[in-house]
């Protein structure tokens, strides 16, 4: 695996927010839609059934991982649904980054899932997504 993510405490007192990492654009996008999805609920205890195929593309992938992460939050609004995983790829064509995704899920379920916290959306506050030394970085702060 050659992405990370870390919540940052200290960030945003009433929010969550966290920092992802990778090697490549790609998995910076890979470890932030980990971060989020484990901010609503822990993964091992949601199972499948649901899904959803996603496609986004934007010519700036700071925008593009905004708008999908923004996209994962609806999904879990407008279905009432927690996710499992969400397999994605990230490809460039010509100038433009192409998002192909799947959110894999299921409804909400108080009784089998260890839910964490409602997000309400992706806030711009403090946003950025940057190449340093080689890695790729997001911060991301989270309304809940």
């Amino acid at each position: 695996m050659a992405w990370t993510f870390r919540f940052l405490e200290d960030i945003a007192m009433a929010d969550t927010a966290f920092e992802a990492e990778g090697e490549s654009v790609e998995e910076v996008f890979r470890g932030a839609t980990q971060a989020l999805i484990e901010s609503m609920a822990n993964p091992a205890t949601v199972s499948g059934g649901w899904e959803r195929a996603i496609e986004r593309t934007d010519v700036d992938p700071s925008a593009l991982l905004f708008d999908w992460l923004s996209e994962v939050v609806y999904w879990k609004d407008a279905e009432g649904v927690v996710f499992r995983e969400a397999p994605l790829t990230l490809t460039r064509e010509g100038n433009v980054w192409l998002l192909r995704a799947r959110l894999i899920g299921a409804p909400v379920d108080y009784r089998t899932q260890e839910l964490h916290a409602d997000v309400k959306g992706v806030t711009k506050h403090l946003y950025r997504v940057s190449q340093e030394a080689g890695r790729w970085k997001a911060l991301v702060v989270l309304d809940i």
